[in-house]
């Protein structure tokens, strides 16, 4: 009983004691600003949530459309840069096909300037060949006049002579190569004057052709096809 009573009187001190009871004070005060400052910070913290949960959408929308344009970005410069290279094969073509062009150019005026110097010297080649035959009839018409001469000087009543005959059939011969050769006698004897063919030496009298008409051939003349390979010998009659 008695420690009972003791224990109600250190109770009731302590009531009473107003030291104690500031410190009862302050410390339940201090609870609760402990627990009003946390409550505070719980409702700092849940207001940048809000606001980050607030702003979730449109910082989302802005992402979207970010990438949207990054893509197109992307889709832009493969786009251009398939054009560019193109642009690169079609100019890398065309100077192909320009090179081409001027090596098939080239390669059509050799051939042109290889055709014409063929052309230019088979010309040649025939006019010298032609020269070189022209050259040796014209050696052979002496032969031609002679055999001729002789002709004209055979008697009547030799004309049957097997010899004669014999230089009769070798001057056919003659003629009838220099005819495939080309080479033909100009006619003179009756026909107008004419400088290209006939080469007049004298005048002469003649009551068979009239003036400026050849009259007399002195010396037969040839044709080597279009060219005079001699000019005929003439007297022109005179006036």
């Amino acid at each position: 009983m008695e420690d009972l009573r003791k224990d109600q009187e250190i109770t009731e001190d302590i009531t009473e004691d107003p030291d104690l009871q500031e410190t009862e004070t302050g410390t339940d005060t201090a609870a609760e600003a402990s627990e009003e400052e946390m409550n505070a910070a719980g409702t700092a913290a849940e207001e940048p949530a809000k606001e980050e949960g607030a702003a979730g959408p449109e910082a989302s929308a802005e992402g979207e459309e970010a990438a949207k344009e990054e893509a197109a970005a992307e889709a832009d410069a493969e786009k251009k840069g398939f054009f560019g290279r193109k642009k690169k094969e079609d100019k890398e073509k065309s100077a192909m096909q320009a090179k081409i062009d001027e090596l098939e150019d080239r390669t059509r005026r050799q051939m042109a300037e290889f055709e014409n110097f063929r052309k230019r010297s088979d010309r040649e080649k025939a006019q010298m060949f032609s020269m070189g035959e022209q050259n040796v009839l014209e050696k052979i018409l002496p032969i031609i006049d002679n055999f001729e001469r002789g002709f004209d000087t055979v008697a009547p009543e030799d004309q049957d002579d097997a010899f004669v005959d014999g230089m009769r059939k070798i001057y056919a011969q003659l003629m009838k190569q220099m005819e495939d050769l080309g080479v033909t006698p100009i006619e003179a004897l009756g026909k107008e004057f004419d400088p290209n063919f006939h080469n007049a030496v004298m005048q002469v009298q003649s009551e068979e052709y009239e003036p400026g008409v050849v009259g007399q051939e002195l010396l037969k003349g040839y044709m080597y096809h279009d060219s005079v390979l001699r000019h005929s010998m003439v007297g022109v009659v005179s006036e």
